[in-house]
């Protein structure tokens, strides 16, 4: 690449950029599409539909009362880590009748960031499994609501039965710095893996 300098001629840069893909799973009304917009450098692509009485039974709202859309197909962000880092961000969607488009999703991506709400820790199992049995590397970020961390990581990986070497950390999808944080730790992640 060619940079103009600032005395007018051209500086050199022998540095190439990579691109991975990363998706951002989870069960319903977990946080995705928060965690993709807050850290996204661009505006979002977000496929947000309106919920309705069809979905009443099916979807729970008891800890997420004030929703009203839902993810129907993806969300969509970028974000720029260093100058030669740019991760594309997939966010699926939560209910398991959209489920059959996570395949598509994932192809391609050197791992994923499983958002949990510990208040509905049974959510999470699908998405967990799900990469656990493809074998891409994920980590497991405990979504913090209202400010709250009820359990500790290490009591998560106890209910969850996984292993010591998935890292589990904390978050709060809304803030940008915790979710490019939880990115770092995926990356970092994800090149061990291919190490061991």
């Amino acid at each position: 690449m060619d940079f103009a300098s600032s005395s007018g001629g051209t500086v050199s840069d022998s540095r190439s950029t990579t691109s991975a893909k990363i998706v951002v799973a989870g069960g319903f009304g977990v946080g995705k599409t928060t965690f993709v917009g807050a850290v996204s450098e661009i505006n979002p692509l977000r496929t947000e539909a309106v919920m309705t009485s069809a979905s009443a039974g099916i979807d729970d709202l008891t800890h997420t009362g004030d929703k009203t859309t839902t993810t129907v197909a993806m969300d969509f962000g970028r974000i720029t880590l260093d100058q030669d880092l740019i991760l594309y961000l997939f966010g699926t969607p939560g209910q398991d009748r959209f489920w059959f488009m996570w395949d598509d999703l994932v192809r391609g991506a050197i791992g994923a960031v499983v958002l949990v709400d510990t208040r509905r820790l049974a959510d999470c199992f699908p998405a967990v499994d799900y990469f656990e049995n493809s074998g891409l590397p994920f980590v497991v970020a405990l979504n913090g609501f209202d400010g709250q961390q009820p359990y500790q990581p290490e009591e998560v990986r106890e209910a969850l039965q996984i292993g010591p070497d998935t890292p589990i950390i904390t978050t709060d999808a809304r803030h940008r710095a915790d979710a490019k944080s939880a990115l770092i730790t995926l990356v970092e992640h994800a090149l061990m893996a291919r190490l061991r």
